[in-house]
């Protein structure tokens, strides 16, 4: 069994009456969920909350002062139902914004015992090959995931620690994003009261909270189809070994359907969801449906068009997202490593036909994936790993995967592994706790 899979098998790493939180920081909304130790038994969920995203734009922050309105609405009614006052949330990282990497490390034992303490020397070396930016600036990282040991000859190590040898080697995976944005994203949610407990890219969290064990050893892709971006990344042997993004997702396909069809962006995303389909069928000519004009608000003059229009507009778009991933995926490398699995989440997975759609494109077999490890009572398996419970059918569905994500690593922080951003984080958070009592009570 991999790492990773005992973690995420594990007893939870929270104390009994703990209380932890995830703030999943979408295009689209803004989710919270709030968990409890409870005993023995599996944490419960005991606050939720989630509000239309304001001030973020394809997975970046647009406008600080609408972002920390959004969120502290939905942390306040996560608090408010849940009867607690959060300090610290698990977040989430845009996948547009991550950069992937792999690097090697060598280290000397020359026939001693591997130690802790080589293992956090390999990863702070690791740590200090992250790269810069195309202006030269240092990019935030973080992740550092060790993927496999070997010691001399031996390969495919999960964990050398203990045994004896004279060279260790060790491959990572580094998961970087740009600075400016991080940073700016923690500060918005300093100035909600809140610090930043870990960074967790968007597509490893959905990861964590969507793929079965055999996923993640055997190899699989997970794409996680929001509003603003598309993200995915690559489990194999237990370990996510490739992590990408994409700027483009649902709240795109909304735009085209509002200027294909001359109507507002919401009555765009309502055509979305009421007919809206990835294949077109015989049947889409004959069906006829109202689309209301921009500036019209009487229902006489809405125009009148064929089901089939809204469909030739829907499938480019959806095929572009996949056409994407898959020439990303290409390049990568690690392609052969996903193998032929795929799984989709995310609320733009919703849409009828997506599934067939991708399979179309990326030749491969594609599931809908939904939170395996937040879930209702009735929806968990007995080896799904560690489980909530508490969660209502609405916010346990593919909407909500990395917020569930986020979940799982408030549980077993080990999974979120070394970052370079907590030092920055706690001096933000300080002086933002400071400055919003200033400014409230002075």
């Amino acid at each position: 069994m991999s790492r990773l899979s005992q973690w995420i098998l594990s007893k939870p790493n929270v104390t009994q009456g703990e209380v932890f939180a995830a703030l999943d920081i979408g295009s689209s909304k803004i989710a919270c969920f709030i968990a409890r130790a409870e005993g023995d038994g599996p944490p419960r969920v005991i606050g939720i909350g989630h509000q239309l995203a304001e001030g973020v734009r394809n997975g970046s922050v647009a406008n600080m002062e609408a972002l920390q309105h959004a969120i502290s609405a939905a942390v306040v009614t996560a608090e408010q139902m849940a009867g607690e006052t959060l300090q610290r949330v698990n977040v989430n990282v845009a996948g547009s914004q991550l950069l992937s990497q792999t690097v090697n490390i060598e280290l000397p034992l020359n026939g001693r015992e591997v130690t802790e303490g080589d293992l956090q020397r390999i990863i702070t070396q690791a740590q200090s090959m992250v790269p810069e930016d195309n202006q030269g600036h240092p990019l935030e990282l973080v992740h550092t995931i060790p993927v496999t040991y070997a010691l001399d000859n031996q390969k495919g190590i999960r964990d050398p620690l203990g045994m004896t040898g004279n060279m260790l080697h060790a491959q990572l995976h580094l998961v970087s994003a740009a600075f400016g944005p991080v940073r700016t994203l923690i500060t918005a949610i300093a100035r909600c009261h809140l610090d930043v407990e870990k960074l967790v890219a968007a597509p490893y969290a959905s990861g964590l909270a969507c793929l079965v064990e055999d996923e993640m050893d055997l190899g699989s892709l997970i794409i996680d189809m929001g509003a603003g971006t598309t993200s995915f990344a690559v489990f194999f042997e237990g370990s996510v070994v490739y992590t990408d993004g994409i700027p483009v997702g649902g709240s795109h396909v909304t735009n085209d359907i509002a200027r294909g069809l001359t109507t507002s962006l919401a009555h765009a995303e309502r055509l979305k969801t009421l007919y809206g389909n990835a294949i077109p069928s015989a049947m889409d000519e004959r069906e006829i449906i109202d689309v209301p004009q921009v500036g019209e608000e009487a229902p006489e003059n809405a125009n009148h068009v064929p089901k089939s229009h809204l469909i030739r507009i829907i499938q480019p778009r959806l095929e572009e997202i996949f056409e994407l991933v898959k020439g990303r995926m290409d390049k990568s490398g690690f392609a052969e490593m996903a193998g032929r699995r795929v799984v989709l989440t995310g609320g733009a997975s919703q849409m009828p036909g997506v599934r067939e759609l991708a399979q179309r494109v990326l030749d491969k077999q594609v599931r809908l994936g939904r939170p395996l490890r937040v879930a209702r009572p009735n929806l968990l398996n007995g080896k799904a790993g560690p489980s909530f419970t508490g969660l209502a059918e609405a916010t346990s569905g593919p909407s909500f995967a990395t917020t569930a994500g986020l979940l799982v690593v408030a549980m077993q922080p080990e999974l979120a592994a070394s970052s370079s951003f907590s030092e920055f984080v706690s001096s933000v958070g300080r002086m933002g706790r400071f400055g919003q009592w200033l400014k409230q009570n002075m």
